[in-house]
């Protein structure tokens, strides 16, 4: 199993919730390593970059108007398949059909009021991590309990 990295963004409402320590509490108890941490402003531009996926879409410009209402936290972490994990963690994009015990099941009700944004695939995940982080914002270091969370074959 390889160690990957991958981009977490805690939306407007976590943050007007005060939901953000309950939900990085999740990700480290599950043995995820946290390599980035910063709170900060999305603008319209960066909505664009982000999102342009979704750009034509009609609720485009509402979720722009969301995710531009308050800071957003956005978080780097690490793990073995840190992306398919952290994606099982946080649930369906509609939280309504997200199962209880993962995030979004537990904190919304809402497709996009969903709490967290999570890449979706490795190859993104590299793109996104870019996107929101400078080389020298993201830390890799030694936790003892990486002992306890994977054993060393699975570390590779």
């Amino acid at each position: 199993m390889a160690v990957e990295q991958t981009l977490i963004l805690l939306k407007p409402d976590t943050l007007q919730r005060g939901l953000i320590g309950q939900v990085i509490g999740r990700l480290e108890a599950r043995g995820l390593q946290l390599n980035g941490c910063k709170m900060m402003h999305l603008d319209k531009s960066k909505c664009d970059e982000h999102y342009a996926h979704l750009i034509g879409k009609p609720f485009y410009p509402g979720l722009v108007s969301f995710m531009t209402s308050a800071p957003i936290v956005a978080l780097a972490v690490s793990g073995p398949e840190a992306v398919k994990v952290v994606r099982d963690m946080c649930g369906p994009t509609n939280a309504r059909n997200a199962m209880p015990g993962t995030i979004r099941g537990d904190f919304s009700l809402s497709t996009q009021y969903n709490v967290i944004h999570a890449s979706d695939s490795l190859e993104t995940a590299k793109k996104e991590v870019a996107r929101f982080f400078k080389k020298e914002e993201l830390f890799a270091w030694e936790r003892m309990m990486d002992k306890m969370t994977a054993s060393p074959d699975e570390k590779k």
